[in-house]
């Protein structure tokens, strides 16, 4: 007998039915077949466990609008993944006389001119600043259909790179999961809402480290009155630690909210966790008297081990992109996150 492969596994432990089984596999495998052939298939199995489960058609409706979203979302975004990206937040009500509409608008354009794209929510406001700051040519918008305050800016309007939403929560997930980088401006519920966000996801390791810049002009200090209340309200209660300080940083200027940016990728290329490993790339190797450094400095983080320099590993070997790239190998606890960002921080100072 032909022993079953991990993929039947899962896709039998998804569908009961050898018979139906088969057939997803069938119906998969007549079209288009590659290395993610396994997860077309759970997907399916997925959709045809919902019906067997008489789900409320409320419910597959969520399911459905999400899916038909994201996959347009990701095709839109393919053609242009190998270009960094800023995801631009900020109120939809900040009028175009506003000084921080006119920072806005400044900050996307000294990133378009490094050869950064930006992403916003495509309305109003800062949204409308970023995108015209950098330009239709390279901006992206995610817009969320509301029945109010959420018109599409003439920028973006008619663009293929325009993306609508139904859902704020898919929506948010395209913010960050295509960025590079984050740059927040001062604003409402939604603006707070996505600030929480971003730092969670990172904070948790959700998503890849990134920077996070709070940019505002001295006359607002809007982020200098959210800074407080973070110090008094979260971190005075030990709601936070201190370590997640490292975690953003606040720029007064489009040129210094720039020049975070760009200096968090002086060094660092990305990271991946392989197995119980993070593999931090970096675009520069270390000598050994930095790791050294490193080591001493951040042990506290490691959960056995040392931090050791590497090439790629095994899993890594047919990554065209990275795999040229030096690489630093260690157990990372995958609880300190600010800390890890501070480590990065520090990386990228090496050499200077």
């Amino acid at each position: 007998m032909k022993e079953k492969s991990p993929s039947d596994i899962k896709l039998a432990g998804i569908l009961k039915d050898p018979k139906l089984v088969k057939k997803v596999q069938a119906l998969v495998r007549a079209g288009k077949v590659n290395e993610n052939v396994d997860l077309a298939e759970q997907m399916i199995a997925t959709v045809l466990k919902l019906n067997e489960e008489d789900v409320d058609r409320g419910d597959l409706k969520i399911l459905n609008t999400t899916l038909k979203e994201l996959r347009f979302a990701f095709r839109v975004f393919r053609p242009y993944r190998h270009i960094q990206k800023v995801t631009i937040f900020g109120s939809a009500r900040i009028l175009p006389d506003d000084s921080v509409f006119k920072l806005a608008k400044k900050f996307a354009q000294v990133m378009a001119e490094t050869g950064w794209m930006v992403i916003t929510g495509a309305s109003t406001g800062i949204m409308h600043a970023g995108n015209e700051g950098a330009g239709r040519a390279l901006s992206f918008g995610a817009n969320i259909r509301l029945p109010m305050e959420q018109s599409v800016n003439p920028v973006i309007e008619g663009d293929k790179k325009l993306i609508n939403f139904k859902y704020f929560f898919a929506r948010k997930l395209i913010f960050v999961k295509e960025s590079d980088a984050i740059c927040l401006f001062p604003g409402g519920f939604g603006t707070l809402d996505e600030s929480f966000e971003a730092l969670t996801l990172i904070q948790t390791g959700k998503t890849p480290l990134k920077p996070i810049v709070l940019l505002d002009d001295s006359k607002t200090k809007y982020w200098s009155s959210w800074l407080r209340f973070v110090r008094e309200s979260l971190l005075k209660f030990g709601l936070i630690s201190p370590e997640d300080f490292h975690l953003f940083q606040i720029a007064k200027s489009a040129e210094e909210a720039r020049d975070i940016i760009l200096q968090f990728y002086r060094s660092y290329h990305s990271m991946r966790f392989v197995g119980d490993q993070l593999v931090i790339r970096l675009r520069h190797p270390l000598t050994k008297k930095n790791i050294a450094k490193l080591n001493k400095e951040f042990k506290d983080i490691l959960k056995k081990g040392k931090i050791e320099p590497s090439g790629p590993l095994a899993v890594e070997a047919n990554d065209s992109e990275t795999g040229a790239l030096p690489r630093l190998v260690l157990y990372f606890d995958r609880r300190n996150y600010g800390r890890l960002k501070h480590m990065v921080d520090q990386i990228n100072l090496m050499g200077d």
